[in-house]
């Protein structure tokens, strides 16, 4: 396997993660431990199952990290979505990280996508 710096898909979700953790910075400080907390680990997961899985031996290993790193991203997602329907983040903030995750999710896919396939 190729060291995970290698892969569009981590570099996508590494950048994700840090946007995630600089959109959260301004959440009140009564969300630190719940949905801040929450939406900063599965974005955090995302990147880190690909660093985990990587260090792996094979790829059906590696495709089981990367779909734990799939679901994390959905579960951001839909945590990012409760933020902006509880008015935490703005409409417009939303939809530039919402088309970032998107982006990113769609590279974790086709990565996925071919490690089951070999």
């Amino acid at each position: 396997m190729q060291p995970y710096e290698r892969f569009e898909a981590w570099k996508l979700a590494h950048d994700f993660a840090l946007v995630i953790y600089a959109q959260t910075k301004s959440w009140p400080s009564d969300e630190r431990y719940g949905l801040t907390s929450q939406i900063r680990r599965s974005a955090f997961s995302v990147a880190v199952n690909i660093v985990e899985g990587s260090a792996r031996r094979g790829r059906k290993e590696f495709a089981r990290f990367l779909d734990i790193a799939f679901a994390s991203m959905m579960e951001t997602g839909y945590t990012l979505r409760f933020a902006r329907d509880l008015k935490l983040i703005s409409p417009e903030a939303y939809d530039q990280v919402e088309a970032q995750r998107e982006a990113a999710s769609r590279m974790l896919y086709f990565l996925l996508k071919s490690m089951r396939a070999s």
